[in-house]
């Protein structure tokens, strides 16, 4: 069992039509997770604004804030200590490769999280070409398009992977033997998403302890001492 796990990819706050804990942190005891990346739910599904000021007034140090940038072409550049943040182009309606996205990612000095559902593999390749320095973590590829994310891996030096939904036999070995167990993430998605699979999976990988170990706490991308 790894020492240390961290998942990055998690959230906090009300869901609509849906009755979820407020304070995750029982669960994660339950699962052994140590330290969570959160994102708050009112800036997925209602104000981005009033979800990322609720979110870091949070003071919990197991949960580490992952607020959602919304490019704005009038608005002034956040000013955030945070080693993460989330970009949703498709629910929030704007490009992910347009002037304004362009210009406040350039200036990014943090990882930029997306789920591939929010964009597309050829969205990702004009970003990584444009921003070649943008480190991006892909969130919830789901195991039904690994050639894909294989392309975009083996394309995009600065794309990781978070491992969740790649619940396929044998999937994530291959990965980790193809891309570098480096670039893979541990992540839930919890608790929209089931957290008990993406656990149970973490413990049964047929890898190295000292790859499962470094999949657990970040990867190459998030690693204890940045957060």
């Amino acid at each position: 069992m790894p020492k240390f796990v961290l998942d990055a990819h998690r959230l906090i706050g009300p869901v609509p039509f849906d009755d979820l804990p407020r304070d995750p942190g029982q669960e994660m005891d339950r699962l052994g997770i140590h330290r969570a990346c959160v994102t708050h739910t009112l800036s997925l599904y209602s104000d981005v604004h009033a979800g990322n000021e609720a979110l870091l007034g949070l003071r919990d140090p197991r949960l580490v804030p992952v607020p959602v940038l919304l490019p704005e072409a009038f608005a002034p550049a956040q000013d955030w200590d945070v080693p993460m943040v989330r970009l949703c182009p498709a629910r929030h309606r704007y490009e992910l490769t347009g002037p304004t996205a362009l210009r406040r990612l350039a200036d990014l000095g943090v990882v930029a999280a997306i789920e591939l559902d929010e964009t597309s593999p050829g969205e990702l390749l004009t970003l990584a070409r444009r921003l070649p320095g943008l480190r991006v973590l892909l969130l919830g590829p789901g195991y039904r398009r690994l050639r894909a994310i294989g392309e975009l891996m083996a394309e995009i030096p600065n794309l990781w992977l978070e491992i969740g939904t790649v619940n396929t036999q044998r999937g994530v070995e291959w990965l980790a033997a193809n891309y570098g167990a480096e670039r893979l993430v541990f992540g839930t998605g919890a608790p929209v998403m089931d957290d008990c699979g993406p656990r149970f999976l973490l413990d049964h990988l047929e890898l190295p302890q000292a790859d499962i170990d470094l999949i657990a706490s970040g990867g190459s991308l998030l690693g204890q001492g940045d957060l």
